[in-house]
């Protein structure tokens, strides 16, 4: 069951941790191969939201939480500064417990964003649980909030808008702009 927008923005107000699933959701889920090479398409709205991120609310934690592994994911996270990238993961739960316990949060200062079944164990625990429009009806059907976007089409810059508004630092990005 969907949250309503007023119990979204104070779960938002919380966070301290976000953390996606990479494919789905900060691409749109296709697996490219040019020469051997995996190749991703990254959504260039969610990267100026991953800097907007950091350079208003410093102290958020970021994750990247993936059953995939590839070299495009660590290099794009680098751009990012994202500071947990777990690859190879199928138990992203246990994962996401462990970057919770390092950093010495609780799980409802956390917002996962995630599309696929896998995600379904971090997405009951956290405060916060979102996935884009075309993600799997059984996550649809357990997260606070459906996006409007497809995954890879800036459901990140989305969720990001959502947390700085509800932090109330939109009107310091705004400035930068003016």
């Amino acid at each position: 069951m969907r949250a309503k927008k007023n119990i979204i923005i104070e779960k938002a107000k919380n966070i301290k941790l976000l953390a996606f699933d990479v494919d789905g959701v900060l691409t749109r889920g296709e697996i490219i191969f040019n020469n051997g090479e995996e190749m991703k398409i990254w959504n260039v709205k969610d990267g100026v939201g991953f800097v907007e991120l950091l350079r208003v609310l410093p102290k958020i934690k970021t994750a990247w939480i993936t059953g995939r592994k590839s070299v495009q994911i660590e290099k794009r996270a680098i751009e990012m500064n994202i500071n947990y990238v777990i690859q190879n993961c199928m138990n992203k739960k246990v994962a996401f417990e462990k970057i919770l316990k390092k950093n010495r949060f609780e799980a409802f200062e956390a917002a996962y964003i995630g599309d696929d079944m896998v995600d379904i164990p971090v997405l009951k625990i956290v405060g916060l649980s979102l996935c884009p429009v075309d993600a799997c009806n059984e996550v649809k059907k357990r997260v606070d909030l459906v996006s409007i976007l497809k995954g890879g089409e800036g459901v990140a810059r989305e969720v990001i808008e959502l947390i700085i508004k509800a932090k109330g630092k939109w009107k310091k990005i705004l400035g930068k702009y003016k």
